[in-house]
């Protein structure tokens, strides 16, 4: 399915290039938090936000929390939370809880939450709730020991309630989490070292404890450190990596999680893994990631309104 050429809105982005960052859209501003820059350096704790993707503004330079490297980011009553993560050099992760009403002071609601140290968990927030969802517990091995499956929930950073220690899907870090349609979903994922193991299943909750499995293969490859957004009443998931850590460059949006469509745009941006990618004022806009090298790029695709009036998307 042909769509509009993305748009370049920033070749280069005050913040540093980098990828594996914390991202949101809160109070109606892209926010980029921490990240990670090579194997070898100190996270970034740098809080950047930008109304349009163009121009940015620094938060702070130097916030409190040090595992910024695939860490939970959410938006809930109205603040930023930062949570998990990890520390660089090294495996060190976090099970660390901080909130922030501005992302400029920041508040630390709990020194150890009711799961374990983790990297790359997926997050949502779903029914007042905060989720936490799988993950590992070392970037570097993922095992039957360090992967999870398995789903955690607060209301206020501090006190979890693990809703069930093994879902039903397999255990994996890397992947995404969305709310659509009133469930959570998963899609994709798996685990990097000391092999790579990729999926492409997609399953779905009404209350994060029974799960239905969509599909358990997708049409889109099998990936890890990919993006997911909701977007005009669709699932969309772009880019990551696939079983042999190829950067990937494709776009796929489905309106039931079982039937997808890619789209193919002539002007896009590079293949790439771990970047940040939001809906924001009727555009999907991608922002960094690991292009070989890290970038600190920023694209927009802005949908025409008629772009799905053939019902392409809706009799999915």
């Amino acid at each position: 399915m042909r769509a509009p050429d993305w748009q370049c809105l920033n070749q280069q982005a005050p913040w540093q290039a980098r990828d594996s960052q914390g991202y949101e859209v809160f109070r109606d501003e892209l926010w980029i938090l921490g990240g990670w820059f090579t194997p070898k350096t100190a996270n970034p704790r740098d809080v950047w936000h930008s109304p349009d993707g163009v121009n940015w503004a620094c938060a702070t330079a130097a916030a409190p929390w040090a595992h910024s490297d695939l860490p939970v980011t959410l938006v809930y009553q109205d603040r930023l939370w930062m949570m998990g993560g990890r520390k660089l050099p090294g495996a060190e992760n976090s099970n660390a809880v901080w909130s922030s009403p501005d992302g400029v002071e920041w508040t630390l609601e709990c020194a150890a939450a009711g799961w374990c140290p983790r990297v790359s968990a997926a997050h949502v927030v779903f029914k007042g709730r905060m989720w936490v969802l799988g993950g590992t517990e070392n970037f570097y091995e993922d095992s039957a020991r360090t992967l999870h499956n398995d789903v955690w929930s607060t209301t206020n950073g501090r006190d979890w309630t693990c809703v069930t220690e093994h879902a039903p899907w397999a255990a994996r870090a890397h992947h995404r989490a969305l709310v659509f349609a009133d469930k959570i979903w998963v899609l994709g994922g798996g685990a990097r070292f000391p092999e790579v193991r990729t999926h492409n299943d997609v399953w779905c909750s009404e209350d994060g404890e029974h799960w239905t499995e969509v599909t358990s293969e997708a049409p889109w490859a099998p990936r890890l450190w990919h993006s997911a957004v909701v977007h005009r009443d669709r699932m969309w998931i772009m880019a990551g990596v696939d079983q042999t850590v190829t950067n990937l460059g494709d776009v796929w949006f489905s309106a039931n999680g079982q039937d997808w469509s890619r789209i193919e745009s002539d002007r896009i941006w590079s293949p790439r893994h771990a970047q940040a990618a939001f809906s924001h004022r009727d555009q999907i806009i991608l922002a960094a990631g690991h292009a070989r090298p890290v970038n600190n790029e920023v694209w927009s695709l802005q949908l025409p309104a008629d772009f799905f009036a053939d019902g392409t998307a809706l009799t999915l």
